[in-house]
């Protein structure tokens, strides 16, 4: 799952990624409000932590232009403010959560899984491809009523094309979405994550490359 940082404080935003990126999940860094806003307004992200003193532009305005976009993805709040005036701004433009400068870094690991399973209730909890059966809620994989032990960013990769099964999903986006935004990674680092996942799959799946585009996930013959 890709999380986004809309955070100010490089230190602050580089304790956040190291956390998230050790629990498996993909993070992109931002760190000024209208970088945030543009960045925001063509994301396929799962989670935004934003912090509410953003330099150009508050917190607030992104938030409030995200939801008037449509855009769902959960909102967990950041900021220095704790009067209950401040968090009730918060919560009233569009946030699903708040949490008062300092905090502990596990309380936050809890609080982003709390909300990314919430998303999840959305969708149906269990979808079914083939001989593959998918939980959201609980991340795993069934193949013929086997469990597989996905490691999170195999887990991670299997969502993104099952999500787009029977379409091709960019190599870029891949990269993008288990790596972060402009994250630094080895040239064959999605090759390799593939193919971990097509042998864990086996015969139950058929993860096709097309050349030049990407990968396309099918049901197993």
């Amino acid at each position: 799952m890709r999380i986004v940082i809309a955070e100010d404080n490089e230190s602050l935003s580089g304790a956040i990624t190291h956390v998230l990126k050790r629990a498996g999940y993909a993070v992109d860094q931002l760190f000024d409000g209208i970088e945030a806003s543009e960045h925001l307004a063509g994301a396929d992200a799962d989670l935004l932590i934003l912090d509410m003193n953003l330099p150009r532009r508050q917190g607030l305005e992104i938030m409030r232009d995200l939801r008037s976009r449509g855009q769902g993805m959960p909102v967990l709040i950041l900021t220095a403010r704790g009067g209950v005036a401040d968090r009730v701004a918060g919560l009233d433009a569009g946030a699903d959560d708040y949490m008062t400068k300092p905090f502990p870094m596990d309380e936050l690991l809890a609080r982003v899984r709390a909300l990314l399973r919430r998303r999840t209730r959305i969708m149906p909890t269990v979808e079914r491809l083939g001989a593959m059966e998918f939980d959201r809620g609980t991340g795993t994989l069934n193949l013929e009523g086997t469990p597989i032990d996905l490691a999170p960013r195999e887990r991670a990769l299997f969502e993104l094309l099952f999500e787009r099964a029977g379409t091709v999903v960019a190599k870029t986006h891949i990269a993008d979405s288990l790596y972060g935004l402009g994250a630094e990674v080895e040239t064959n680092a999605v090759e390799l994550a593939v193919s971990r996942l097509r042998r864990k799959l086996g015969k139950a799946a058929s993860i096709r490359t097309i050349r030049g585009l990407g990968y396309l996930l099918e049901p197993g013959t």
